[in-house]
């Protein structure tokens, strides 16, 4: 059970920065992480799971100031929100900061607690239509003069980079989970297949034949 008060302070004052972020990563996002952080964390003995909720709550939020370097930016905005104090010592707005920094599936090191593999894992979507349509939306937001066709083109290569055989996502997951293998199953068969992404992506966006969103 999640502290009420620290709850109506995150939904309050936390929640309505996601508006700022683009579509793939707004608050539907953060609510999906945070279901997903709860449930791994369930598993674990002695685990805080206020704890767990600041970290999903937060793992985001700088990305509308600094995509490229989020993490770093969302990390930063944890410890100097003073608020927290209220509910935590110094050591364990650290350890927070840490885990959110330590999130992203890029980062080249493993996460330095067992709260930065809890975001880390619960941040690995498991429905191949939301990821590919999140993609869609990054490279549209941040890529606006390119076509249609690039922008789809572009969300392929950037999905196999992520999760197809050799990608930087597929062994990020420090949890047991069937739905993450059999997505990464899925999502590999469907980007080797260009025609067949192509018409995925169509399909989920929304785009009709004359490639107008």
């Amino acid at each position: 059970m999640i502290n009420k008060d620290l709850k109506e302070y995150i939904e309050t004052y936390i929640f309505p920065s996601y508006e700022k972020n683009d579509e793939a990563h707004n608050l539907e996002h953060i609510k999906y992480v945070i279901d997903r952080s709860l449930k791994f964390a369930s598993k674990i003995e002695n685990i805080d799971l206020d704890m767990v909720y600041v970290i999903a709550s937060y793992h985001d939020i700088g990305h509308y100031i600094d995509a490229k370097n989020h993490e770093k930016v969302s990390s930063e905005m944890l410890l100097q929100d003073k608020n927290l104090t209220n509910w935590f010592s110094n050591s364990a707005i650290k350890i927070m900061a840490d885990a959110v920094f330590d999130h992203r599936a890029s980062n080249n090191s493993k996460p330095r607690s067992i709260y930065g593999k809890i975001v880390s894992s619960a941040d690995r979507n498991t429905n191949v239509d939301d990821i590919i349509k999140r993609s869609f939306l990054y490279h549209s937001y941040h890529f606006p003069s390119s076509s249609v066709d690039e922008i789809i083109e572009g969300s392929r290569l950037h999905l196999i980079k992520k999760f197809g055989e050799q990608g930087y996502a597929k062994e990020k997951m420090y949890f047991q989970d069937e739905e993450y293998n059999s997505f990464l199953e899925e999502m590999c068969a469907l980007t080797n297949n260009p025609c067949l992404f192509y018409k995925r992506c169509k399909e989920v966006n929304h785009i009709d034949e004359k490639n107008k969103i």
